[in-house]
């Protein structure tokens, strides 16, 4: 009687592991390469001389003024894609108002001059998993000014590249419109000359 029983039971787990373990996966590895490779790969982004620089997906720190700034992170040191977290602070802790946010207002007022009371709030606080690779219009708009003195060039020109790289609602109705920050910036650098004091700094 337990022979009868055990042997379906042993049969049905090894062709349950061949087919959840190998033919599914595989059909959507096939597929996904086929079909979005770029995605499937990590929407890598690349240089013009081929150098990965990072990815579509993952945000990444810019704290040189001549470049648009990401939202803070609460994922370790910066944008660490091993430690991808939120802060887990609600809007009643004290600690999150008065000290996180109070000193990134305090940030934006002086790097930006943003207005206290009208700071975009991505602009202030993480995202849930602390990887965000966007920004609202909002917030590149807030630090345009910056990034056009520091480069040396109309603000209208910054502008313009920031309307080309923002993103509307997926589907024209899921999410809210988006700037990714990379992109940005790397259209930054191919577009107009950084300042002489950064590049031989480097």
């Amino acid at each position: 009687m337990l022979r009868k029983q055990l042997w379906p039971a042993i049969a049905m787990t090894f062709v349950l592991m061949i087919i959840t373990g190998g033919i599914y996966p595989g059909i959507v590895t096939v597929l996904a390469q086929v079909l979005f490779p770029h995605q499937a790969n990590g929407s890598l982004i690349t240089t013009s001389t081929g150098q990965v620089t990072g990815s579509a997906l993952i945000g990444q720190t810019f704290a040189k003024p001549e470049y648009f700034h990401t939202r803070p992170s609460a994922a370790g040191n910066g944008y660490d894609d091993t430690a991808s977290s939120g802060t887990n602070k609600g809007p009643t802790d004290l600690k999150l108002a008065d000290t996180l946010v109070k000193q990134a207002i305090d940030s934006a007022v002086a790097q930006d001059g943003a207005v206290r009371g009208k700071v975009p709030s991505d602009m202030v606080t993480s995202s849930a998993s602390g990887l965000d690779p966007d920004i609202s219009p909002a917030n590149a708009a807030q630090q345009i000014a910056r990034v056009a003195r520091e480069r040396a060039v109309p603000a209208d020109s910054i502008r313009a590249l920031v309307a080309r790289h923002t993103a509307g609602r997926q589907f024209g109705f899921l999410g809210e419109p988006r700037v990714n920050v990379l992109l940005l910036n790397l259209a930054l650098d191919s577009s107009f000359a950084r300042p002489a004091a950064a590049t031989a700094s480097q």
